[in-house]
């Protein structure tokens, strides 16, 4: 009983830490896309 309780908090851990890494790669995406767009704003002037 205590050990499937232990890998249900594991598991439970590990999908949160996944999906904070699956969100701040997006976070960084967004960022990346925006500092494209402002390069290729300032190379048309």
């Amino acid at each position: 009983m205590v050990k499937k309780l232990i890998l249900a908090v594991l598991i439970i851990i590990y999908l949160t830490v996944l999906a904070g890494c699956h969100t701040i790669h997006g976070v960084g995406q967004d960022i990346e896309s925006a500092g494209e767009s402002i390069q290729k704003a300032t190379d048309k002037k």
